[in-house]
């Protein structure tokens, strides 16, 4: 459930022209964006309740549905050591019952109102979905607000969890080859900042977790003040607030979670790990350290993940894959942060070839896109590979709805996403180049390989 996604439901009629837009953009590979952003135009509304949950409203009356998402600031990195995974663990333990709604009723409740849901969790944040008709939004409301004000911490539902996460774990981590990889690479890349260890947690944690632990976590994680709710489609202001006030306003602010204040310190070297387990192939990962998403350059490094790393005509895949045939498959990429992240890089080489070979040739690209500037073909490539995936997210409620929360809490204000275009639009060749040649150091690379051995063979060397 760390990255859970559903797809959108309905079409946002006031963004046909921006669609339009970015199709002629597309097409006669525009490098500006337009002057005003139809975009800009969606009428999007804010409201802070008295117990300090912001609330986002953009209406959209074209079908009858709504999209609400919750997002919650508190994800691994707001944990700490011997207690890790917690997070994660209250994405499955909101489900299962409050004071209001017990044990698998708010699923029930929900789906008998004609809504569905869903969640995930991520190293800064916790997100929940809710889609449903406009009638049921007081409903849904009363749902949230149950689960928020007096979550059940039944002893016997807890350590059912707990198996299920421990199960998870043990699927999508322990039982995988690329899973323990890339889970042993972050955790060599950070030394110092919590993005050290994994969403899902340690699993000597998960196992040892006490009920302290749990509701105190609650408790200032999902303190309204600690909540941004976005509400897009068939509602209007009025309605959300009328139910808001009633639901969820009278739930008091609780403690927030202290500020992460550890900064990682900046690599002196390059590190390496090495996993040695039955596997059919090798597997190379490399890992730099980047900004977060609220630097300068995050706008440049947008471009040149795609540069790198976007379909058949990337560098990377030209190189790899397609002219010299070392590769199968290469994939990767940098994902939104509070805080300075990675750029991941993975390879699966064919059979019989050596990773050596692959790494040579995977940092003589990356050097090169460092030393040389992009041609103005793949700079236009890259933006309007932006503006599409931008607009595709914008033509949905749902897409609105996540789009919206995601710059509001990672950004800092949700008028940033209608900024995004012209950000894109900004960068040259020469930003490109720069942030490529600042993050694509060795000393700045931390590098994991995946050896393969017979079945059995690592545990007998144990």
């Amino acid at each position: 459930m760390i990255s859970s996604w559903a797809p959108g439901a309905g079409r946002q009629p006031k963004l046909a022209a921006a669609l339009a837009l970015a199709g002629a953009l597309a097409l006669a590979g525009a490098l500006l964006a337009p002057p005003v952003s139809p975009a800009q135009e969606m009428p999007v509304q804010s409201h802070t309740l008295t117990n300090g949950m912001k609330i986002l409203v953009c209406e959209d009356h074209s079908i009858p549905s709504v999209a609400l998402y919750i997002f919650y600031r508190i994800g691994s990195r707001n944990e700490r050591a011997g207690a890790t995974g917690i997070s994660h663990f209250f994405e499955h333990m909101m489900f299962n019952g409050a004071k209001k709604y017990g044990p698998k009723e708010f699923d029930r409740v929900m789906e008998a109102a004609g809504g569905s849901n869903n969640a995930y969790t991520g190293t800064d944040v916790t997100v929940y979905q809710d889609w449903f008709p406009p009638s049921a939004l007081e409903r849904i409301l009363d749902l949230e607000g149950d689960r928020i004000a007096d979550l059940s911490f039944d002893p016997k539902v807890v350590e059912s969890e707990r198996g299920v996460i421990i199960s998870e774990r043990r699927t999508s981590v322990d039982a995988s080859n690329s899973g323990t990889l890339d889970e042993q690479l972050r955790a060599a890349a950070f030394t110092a900042h919590p993005y050290h260890w994994p969403v899902l947690g340690w699993m000597s944690d998960i196992e040892q977790w006490k009920v302290a632990d749990l509701r105190r976590h609650f408790s200032m994680g999902y303190s309204p003040a600690n909540a941004t709710m976005v509400v897009c489609g068939d509602v209007t202001l009025a309605a959300v607030l009328a139910a808001a006030k009633k639901q969820i306003e009278p739930i008091p602010a609780r403690e927030l979670p202290p500020p992460v204040t550890t900064v990682e310190p900046e690599q002196m070297g390059e590190r390496r790990v090495k996993v040695e387990r039955f596997a059919q192939l090798p597997m190379v990962m490399a890992a730099f350290h980047v900004p977060s998403c609220k630097h300068a350059d995050f706008p440049a490094l947008c471009l040149l993940e795609d540069i790198l790393l976007r379909g058949q005509s990337s560098r990377l895949y030209q190189r790899l894959v397609d002219k010299d045939q070392l590769a199968i498959a290469v994939e990767g990429g940098f994902e939104i942060a509070m805080d300075p992240t990675l750029f991941v890089i993975t390879v699966q080489p064919k059979d019989g070839v050596d990773t050596a070979r692959i790494e040579k040739v995977l940092y003589e690209e990356l050097g090169r896109i460092g030393q040389e500037p992009v041609s103005g073909r793949e700079l236009e490539k890259a933006r309007n590979c932006r503006l599409m995936d931008h607009y595709q997210q914008l033509k949905t409620i749902n897409g609105m709805a996540h789009e919206l929360g995601n710059y509001e809490v990672f950004f800092g204000d949700y008028r940033r996403l209608f900024e995004a275009p012209r950000q894109w639009a900004a960068v040259t060749a020469q930003d490109v180049k720069r942030v490529a040649a600042a993050c694509f150091r060795e000393r700045n690379r931390t590098v994991g390989l995946l050896v393969p051995t017979q079945e059995g063979e690592e545990k007998r060397h144990e």
